[in-house]
């Protein structure tokens, strides 16, 4: 994708009033935009999977920040996590309904983020160097 190219004009709808203390775009976006929930989520969306192999799939994560992202997670309903009763106990994450919605927008972004890296980093060396 080209920067340059003529595109359609988009227009947000931004609320006349905002409610900072009540933002439904803040709130939503400050979990699913974080560093490692996009990861997750797009491994989660191939088949569930059991936290080692969650972590082997990204394998820069430590056990500690996997931990909390999938208990983020779980908490806004975007996964579920089940425990097997078998000695020791395996535990597997799966998309719910909700995670399973936010897969096509997820999608477009990381196709967005894929075409766009190198001019988002072309920008940020002009900035830097003036």
């Amino acid at each position: 994708m080209d920067a340059r190219a003529p595109q359609e004009t988009i227009r947000l709808e931004m609320p006349r009033e905002l409610d900072f203390d009540n933002c439904p775009v803040r709130d939503v976006m400050s979990q699913i935009g974080g560093k490692w929930s996009t990861l997750i989520l797009s491994a989660l969306s191939e088949r569930p999977y059991r936290f080692s192999a969650l972590r082997r799939l990204i394998a820069d994560i430590s056990q500690r920040m996997l931990t909390q992202t999938l208990r983020d997670l779980e908490r806004d309903g975007f996964i579920a996590r089940t425990v097997y009763p078998t000695k020791p106990p395996s535990v597997e994450y799966a998309l719910t309904p909700l995670g399973r919605s936010l897969l096509l927008p997820l999608r477009e972004l990381i196709v967005w983020a894929e075409c766009n890296h190198e001019t988002v980093r072309a920008a940020r060396r002009r900035y830097d160097a003036g």
